[in-house]
């Protein structure tokens, strides 16, 4: 752990814990031999006492044998558990970050129900892999050298050579194996992931099936899903399985070939029969842990599988980056300039973001002043200062964005207004909502405020949903406003309402609005009509109809529409106006 003193002497004390327990495996044996021995000879009473109970102490330190339930195991894990912790935390908050920083491009292509199972086994995989690597695997490769080297010098070498080919066929074949069969585990993963992306965006998109009536078409694809994963899953226990037995016959065959040669030494009067005690003790608990070394090895292996799809998302470059000498920008009169900006979101097809009919490039333009992308050619300056020279912290703290589609978390009313500016007090939090125009709708709600407006703000209607957008772009009280079709979820008489509140946050500040209700945008000092991929015109509302050209046009069809009630032209709705 770095930057704390104090974790890092836990960590130095657990790896003395661990050299004390590899100590104490080799006093066990020894004491056990000497207490068959003492019995044997008919050693007094008196000798027998010291010698059992420190047999009995090093049993209580060691545990079971396995090395998992001693004093000393049993420690050095309560010690860990604040090192797997700040490790955890670390990497965890690492990520989280590094999402956060990548560019709105990836968190389109994305798919949450698979980032979020990559992100839960990555993280569980790191703490895993560092205890089996530094307890479990570390252990027992010292434990099998610590056991050719005793066995060789206190028997004979036959008995080092049983060992040693023992663990070198067995940690061949587990090596080997497992290898072998990490391909199965990785098609597991990624079926697991698609099972569960296809839940997680069947359920947040529930009302989209409910009405196409589509729930058994959802649950037949979720099944469908599920016996893919489960048919990986058989073939990851089957290959599991072959290992297990595998390694069950090597250990049984070395156990027999060294127990039969001592038990022949005991029988010859060569060794006494404490030395057949120390050997089955010795042996046993020496297989113990190695029986597990497969299982671990395995679990490391996962581990670095599971880990893969983590480290992939640590590795997406992020598109928009600030500058190496990047300075916070310096906001004076609010202007806002393109200077021949040219983008594509997919290469070679290239698209001037000023001009095209709905869908080609509105939008795009606040996402290129937000910094969402950068642009492929070109400079978009504010007070002359190229905003990819400026950090992004700085350039977005001046900005205030009303999108057009409001997501809104999961959480209570007050708290979304509240996101603009966390600091804010419950009154400006009232003041922003009053201005509005949605104060007193929330008051109507049994818990005020406190009400909780479901995932992705699924219990507000559209309309109530961009005022809660409207009222935290208020709270913010940026310098510069985006509008994106900022009303176009409300009612005329809502909207109205709002332009008033919209026309005061806006005084003294640089506003750009997109828009296809012309209404909303008549106090513009400088209105662009689009059409056909062109700036068509360009002027105030008044001098506009005036010119008795397309925007007069369009005017006179939406008041018509006005007056008869319905919806706004279509051909209305296909220009876009700034």
């Amino acid at each position: 752990p770095k930057g704390t003193a104090v974790l890092q002497a836990v960590v130095l004390l657990c790896v003395g814990l661990l050299v004390a327990e590899r100590l104490v495996n080799v006093l066990v044996p020894v004491y056990a031999k000497d207490i068959v021995n003492a019995l044997s000879s008919g050693s007094g009473w008196t000798s027998l006492i010291y010698t059992v109970c420190i047999y009995v102490l090093l049993k209580f330190l060691q545990g079971g044998g396995a090395g998992t339930s001693g004093f000393i195991s049993n420690l050095r894990q309560f010690l860990w558990v604040k090192v797997q912790q700040f490790t955890s935390r670390g990497i965890q908050v690492r990520l989280f970050s590094h999402l956060h920083g990548l560019s709105l491009r990836w968190h389109l292509d994305r798919r949450t129900g698979d980032v979020l199972r990559s992100i839960d086994r990555g993280t569980s995989s790191i703490n895993n892999l560092l205890s089996y690597i530094l307890f479990s695997i570390l252990p027992t490769i010292c434990d099998i050298v610590i056991a050719i080297v005793y066995f060789s010098s206190y028997f004979n070498v036959w008995f080092g050579l049983i060992v040693l080919s023992c663990m070198v066929l067995y940690l061949t074949c587990t090596v080997l194996i497992t290898e072998w069969r990490t391909k199965y585990r990785r098609d597991m993963n990624t079926e697991d992931n698609n099972a569960k992306s296809r839940a997680v965006d069947s359920l947040l998109n529930f009302e989209t099936v409910k009405y196409y009536n589509a729930e058994d078409y959802e649950v037949r694809c979720f099944d469908e899903a599920i016996v893919r994963y489960q048919r990986c899953e058989w073939k990851s226990s089957a290959s599991l399985a072959l290992l297990n037995q595998t390694q069950n016959i090597i250990i049984g065959s070395g156990l027999l070939a060294g127990s039969l040669l001592c038990a022949h030494l005991v029988s010859e009067g060569r060794f006494q029969v404490g030395d057949y005690v120390l050997f089955g003790t010795y042996i046993i608990q020496l297989y113990t842990p190695l029986n597990w070394f497969g299982t671990y090895y395995r679990l490391i292996q996962s581990a670095f599988v599971d880990m893969e799809n983590m480290l992939t998302l640590l590795t997406e470059q992020k598109e928009v980056q600030d500058a190496d000498d990047a300075q916070d920008l310096y906001l004076t009169a609010g202007r806002v300039e393109f200077d021949q900006v040219c983008f594509s979101y997919v290469p070679g097809c290239v698209v001037n973001e000023y001009v095209g009919p709905s869908g080609s490039g509105k939008s795009s333009i606040l996402r290129l002043l937000f910094r969402f992308y950068d642009p492929q050619s070109g400079f978009i300056r504010i007070d002359g200062q190229d905003i990819s020279q400026v950090r992004q912290s700085s350039l977005r703290s001046y900005i205030g964005v009303v999108p057009q589609d409001t997501v809104l978390f999961n959480d209570t009313i007050g708290n979304n207004i509240r996101y603009s500016r966390v600091m804010a007090t419950d009154e400006e939090v009232e003041r922003a909502a009053t201005a509005a125009d949605i104060h007193d709708r929330i008051l109507e709600l049994p818990q005020g405020y406190e009400t909780v407006v479901g995932e992705r703000g699924l219990k507000l209607s559209g309309g109530e949903k961009q005022r809660v957008a409207i009222a935290r772009t208020i709270l913010k009280d940026p310098r510069i406003i985006l509008l994106d079709e900022a009303t176009s979820s409300l009612d005329t008489q809502t909207e109205r309402n709002i332009q008033t509140s919209l026309a005061k946050v806006c005084t003294n500040r640089t506003t750009i609005v997109v828009a296809h209700r012309l209404s909303t945008i008549v106090g513009a000092d400088q209105i662009l009509v689009v059409q056909n991929g062109q700036i068509a015109e360009r002027g105030r509302h008044e001098d506009l109809l005036v010119h008795g050209g397309l925007y007069a046009a369009m005017w006179m069809k939406q008041q018509k529409t006005l007056d008869t009630n319905s919806d706004p032209p279509s051909d209305a709705r296909h220009s876009t106006v700034n």
